[in-house]
């Protein structure tokens, strides 16, 4: 660790992954180096850069890529897996670089790191979809690069380009035939520049776009010097004749086709599976490598220079306006002592603009600190400009967090999850003195931050997007959780389908449940005269189990603020309704409904995210938070 105090490097307890930044030119990466534990190849000289997928990919595949990591580490070799610039925990970027340039030079830049850090000589790039693509072309730049294993590689950009506009053809007929939201003005984004396209809430810009068209594996030469591994799914065996290709040329190459290519890289992180295939191949692989291979001379040599020094984890934001004048935030990773191990990146304001007011972030799902399209990093760093201290924080057996003994990865809804969010809290009240607390998420995020504050926890305010549901105990499903919200909508939804073609099509071709529908319909009528019997009996001061809206009015009444905001549409609108009747209206300036135009559940597209982000400022920084600002409950969403 270096002497000065701003630079921190941080280790979990007892455990060999170290948190980490450094750098890649004038920017600031962030990363997890694995180090080696007593195992066939310590002191080899052989080291592993794992290059990550593109966007959302990288975030159905994160608990993957830390398999992988930590399984090269048990073998005996240390392992860097790392944020390119303007991802992850790392840096911005500037919305018009050519990020696949960027990004190639930023896994230089990694090697160069763990080279600096564990002394290995040789390195073996391990790279994922996009991040093999980015991992051949690294290779070209730096001569320690000895070996490669490209895992469901992009071997043609221009395909690549191809696949991702029909990921974004297909969101726009599941959303109703609309790409882009309608009638939402953002004059407060910067545009990644002409030609530009965003998928599933990630950005490429034009330039790299126009890069990606020329770019095709198949034509361009591999370094002799390379050994390669290529990793095909089981059922899309794209790479194979390139493989071929390259055995002809006298490439050392090996060509397998494994299960579990989709299940990590294209699955929701609530279901996705470690490729356990692919990973004891890695490691075959790494042994065989380590046999055969002898060690180059000259390795360490490279055609870039990068500082010898880590740098200071300090990201200067690249904008300013409404939100408040350019300023410097500290970015540090820690660890929570809970049952299990908890991460979090905790992102502070300059000394002098500190406010003793603190944001924690929770989990959207099982998907990792970062947040839904890195809007948590966004946030957290707008906020950290206007003095607030901002944990964003991974819940345990999700992300980069332990997993609790007994306990799965990826679980949602984790009984003990007010463990860690009251660890959480107690660390920013004895760390950092802070009394103001603010909680906040989205979807299952939404949900922990209202149990939180249900639960008496010393928060001052909680921001709840897009909660779908506000109970929830052990057994309970996914499939549950959707019929609870499918009896709660309005008749309207149901009504609109009834006159869809596509809905009868499903039912008569026996892909949609009709019983489903009619027990759905069957209990709809149940739970509004439940909801009036509540209402009822909160009038008459009768506390009912499982009451939600006199939870919220006990919540109120301790002078904890809630600011609901939902998409249009959202089914969570109707299950407030519902579930908390007459109490919403009720609570008057204690509780704050937001209803967003044209959004999605996870506010994918740029324009409508920063709807949400600028509502969530107003009401994170009004001195008078229930002032005519901001309206106390959106009109027609009709509590």
């Amino acid at each position: 660790m270096s002497a000065d105090p701003r630079i921190e490097s941080h280790y979990p307890s007892g455990g060999l992954a170290e948190a980490l930044y450094f750098n890649s030119g004038d920017h600031t990466l962030f990363g997890w180096l694995h180090r080696s534990t007593e195992g066939t190849l310590t002191g080899s000289g052989i080291g592993l850069v794992i290059c990550k997928p593109f966007g959302y990919e990288a975030i159905c595949s994160h608990r993957s890529v830390r398999a992988f990591a930590e399984a090269a580490a048990a073998l005996g070799v240390p392992a860097l897996r790392f944020d390119y610039l303007g991802t992850g925990d790392s840096a911005d970027i500037e919305p018009q670089a050519d990020q696949l340039d960027v990004w190639a030079k930023d896994i230089v830049a990694a090697v160069i790191e763990l080279q600096r850090r564990t002394g290995v000589e040789r390195v073996c790039l391990l790279g994922f979809r996009l991040g093999a693509l980015l991992a051949t072309l690294a290779s070209r730049q730096c001569k320690a690069v000895t070996a490669l294993i490209l895992v469901a590689p992009v071997l043609s950009g221009r395909r690549f380009l191809r696949e991702l506009r029909t990921t974004r053809m297909a969101a726009s007929l599941a959303a109703g035939g609309q790409v882009e939201p309608a009638g939402v003005s953002t004059p407060d984004i910067q545009s990644a520049g002409s030609g530009s396209m965003e998928v599933s809430g990630f950005s490429l810009s034009g330039a790299t776009i126009a890069a990606l068209a020329q770019v095709d594996l198949t034509t361009q030469s591999v370094p002799e010097a390379c050994e390669m591994l290529i990793v095909d799914g089981i059922n899309l065996t794209t790479a194979r004749a390139w493989v071929e290709t390259l055995i002809g040329l006298g490439v050392r190459s090996e060509y397998l086709a494994l299960p579990g290519m989709v299940e990590m890289l294209m699955t929701d992180p609530r279901f996705a599976v470690v490729p356990a295939a692919a990973v004891e191949a890695m490691c075959d692989w790494l042994l065989r490598l380590q046999r055969s291979s002898p060690v180059r001379v000259g390795a360490t040599d490279h055609n870039l220079e990068f500082a010898a020094v880590p740098p200071i984890p300090m990201l200067q934001l690249p904008k300013s306006g409404e939100l408040g004048p350019q300023a410097l935030v500290t970015e540090r990773p820690v660890f929570l002592a809970s049952e299990a191990l908890l991460f979090g990146i905790v992102t502070e304001p300059s000394q002098g603009d500190k406010r003793r007011r603190a944001v924690i972030l929770l989990n959207v799902g099982a998907e990792h600190h970062i947040g839904s399209s890195r809007m948590y990093v966004s946030l957290a760093r707008q906020w950290a400009q206007h003095g607030y201290t901002v944990l964003r924080l991974d819940l345990a057996g999700i992300g980069d967090s332990a997993t609790r003994a007994g306990r799965t990865d990826n679980e949602v809804f984790p009984p003990a999850a007010l463990d860690d969010v009251r660890v959480a809290v107690e660390f920013m009240r004895s760390r950092y003195g802070i009394r103001d607390i603010t909680l906040g998420g989205l979807c299952s995020g939404a949900y922990h931050s209202l149990r939180a504050a249900i639960a008496v926890l010393p928060v001052n305010r909680v921001l709840l997007v897009n909660p779908m549901n506000f109970f929830w105990k052990e057994g309970m499903t996914a499939e549950n959780l959707q019929e609870s919200v499918d009896v709660a909508r309005n008749v309207r939804f149901y009504r609109e389908r009834v006159f869809s073609r596509m809905i009868w099509k499903r039912i008569l071709t026996r892909e949609l449940n009709i019983w489903r529908i009619v027990r759905i319909l069957i209990q709809r009528p149940l739970l509004k005269l439940e909801s009036m019997m509540r209402n009822l009996a909160r009038y008459l001061r009768v506390h009912l189990p499982r009451d939600l809206g006199w939870e919220l009015q006990e919540i109120g009444a301790r002078g904890v603020k809630m600011v609901f905001v939902f998409a249009r549409g959202e089914p969570g609108i109707d299950v407030l309704k519902l579930e908390a009747g007459s109490a919403v209206k009720q609570l008057g300036d204690h509780c704050h409904v937001h209803i967003i135009d044209s959004a999605d559940h996870i506010f994918s597209h740029m324009a409508t995210r920063a709807v949400l982000e600028k509502i969530l400022s107003q009401e994170l920084f009004a001195r008078n938070p229930w002032g005519d600002a901001i309206p106390s409950i959106d009109k027609e969403a009709k509590f």
